[in-house]
């Protein structure tokens, strides 16, 4: 990857001194407020850290990465997590993939495969800005709900990254054309994640829910999914697209100055380095079959690359944005501590018996809005976890199909608010083309708007379909 250069203008002591101070201020008012019944002493504390570290990130009063540790530090000292627990998520399965997921776009970048990728790319889509981001928003979320989110936003930007250097526009000059594509990437890809049940975790993880509180009465198909999902990705695409290009429209109308030369055949490296990477596609696809925890083909696929001196481990790990993967597992580590402490199931006790006796609409919107949120600081899958064993139930109790609650709990916790929500955001942000504010200020209208797209989605084509009626 290219080396990241900031040309922000470091911050004065005074704001970095304000800001820390109302971080603090916030937590701790948080951390003294009367304790409601239902939320144990550790929930409090968390939502108090929670509330600092968030703050801190967003306003970037101290770099992210020292912010991140902090969280895990915060979780020992207000003992929220026994040291054990409050760092352990910083190495978990779901982290350690993320880890490898970048790595691998180290490796395209530096054997060269993610050059020929944007050639070939800019070969059927040419260079004119808005016709190449369409069809790359649409390929995105098409592509991620087949293969895994991460995977396909890691191909992407590492593509795209070397065309905005060579266009001489480096990471934190505020150049909106490479700001554009680096959140339009991710974005369209964690849109598509709900489109299919390879597209993540959380898919398989609502119908397995929704079967067992239905008692077994109640299960959904491979096929039928995807003909109730995966028509809602397209518009969910095109809304992305669109979205971006209202809120964020970059000045150029082409890219110039982008060589477009063929790149002739392929070297043994990026032949070998290809190879490894379908092979890596196979074993992922088979993961019913092997049983594997999808980051051991993963880990398999760089053993393959250093292997054969394809490329050295030490050029991968002096190219690793290392301060994105840390921020990651911060966030993983806050979702686990907010199940673990009870501080999630308080949020929902509180926030969805609010939306019992409202219309349908306003009863979807609520659900989806919630997904999001909880998506926004924990995993995805934790986050269906969550909700639904709480919105199950109230569906029963307002006579709601369960169905319809189920299947749009993975849909909506694939939009997200924070940068730290989601792979595919965490690994875009690596490249240091967008802060933390950059990201929120696309991110929350993107979401609102997606959520209110996937609602009436729900509403006019699920019962077209006879899904619902």
């Amino acid at each position: 990857m290219a080396e990241v250069e900031s040309m922000k203008a470091p911050a004065t002591t005074r704001s970095i001194i304000i800001k820390t101070l109302i971080a603090l201020a916030l937590g701790i008012g948080i951390m003294l407020l009367p304790r409601p019944v239902n939320l144990t002493p550790e929930g409090q504390r968390l939502l108090g850290l929670l509330v600092t570290v968030v703050f801190l990130w967003v306003s970037e009063a101290v770099p992210i990465g020292a912010t991140a540790l902090l969280s895990g530090a915060g979780l020992i000292l207000l003992k929220i997590q026994p040291a054990q627990s409050a760092w352990a998520p910083f190495a978990s399965p779901a982290v350690m993939f993320v880890l490898m997921i970048i790595m691998f776009g180290v490796v395209l970048n530096e054997v060269g495969l993610a050059n020929r990728l944007m050639y070939y790319l800019l070969k059927i889509a040419g260079t004119k800005v808005k016709r190449l981001s369409l069809i790359l928003a649409i390929g995105c979320t098409i592509t991620s709900s087949v293969f895994h989110d991460a995977t396909i936003t890691v191909i992407m930007v590492f593509a795209f990254v070397p065309v905005f250097m060579s266009m001489g526009m480096r990471p934190g000059q505020g150049h909106k054309l490479p700001t554009f594509f680096l959140l339009l990437i991710p974005l369209a890809s964690s849109a598509g994640g709900f489109g299919t049940l390879l597209g993540g975790g959380r898919n398989p993880l609502a119908l397995e829910i929704l079967t067992k509180f239905s008692n077994g009465n109640i299960s959904i198909g491979f096929l039928e999914y995807i003909v109730i999902q995966f028509p809602i990705c397209i518009l969910t695409a095109i809304a992305t697209w669109g979205i971006l290009w209202v809120l964020i429209r970059p000045e150029e109308k082409e890219l110039l100055g982008v060589e477009l030369s063929d790149p002739g055949p392929m070297t043994k490296a990026q032949l070998g380095v290809l190879v490894v990477f379908i092979f890596t596609f196979v074993l992922w696809f088979m993961g019913d079959l092997t049983g594997w925890h999808y980051s051991v083909p993963a880990a398999l696929a760089i053993l393959g690359f250093c292997g054969p001196g394809w490329i050295s481990f030490k050029t991968i790990c002096d190219k690793f944005p290392w301060e994105s993967w840390i921020v990651f597992g911060a966030g993983v580590s806050l979702g686990v501590s907010m199940l673990d402490s009870g501080a999630g199931r308080f949020l929902a006790e509180v926030f969805l018996p609010l939306l019992s006796g409202k219309p349908m609409f306003v009863v979807y919107y609520g659900m989806g809005f919630f997904g999001s949120f909880l998506s926004s600081m924990m995993s995805n899958s934790a986050a269906v976890a969550l909700m639904l064993p709480i919105t199950l139930p109230m569906a029963e109790l307002m006579q709601m199909s369960p169905e319809s609650v189920a299947m749009i709990a993975p849909m909506t916790t694939s939009f997200i608010m924070l940068v730290i929500g989601c792979p595919p955001t965490i690994i875009a942000y690596s490249t240091g083309y967008f802060t933390q504010k950059d990201f929120i200020k696309i991110a929350v209208p993107w979401c609102l708007i997606l959520l209110l797209i996937c609602v009436l989605s729900v509403m006019i084509y699920w019962p077209f379909i006879g899904f619902i009626k």
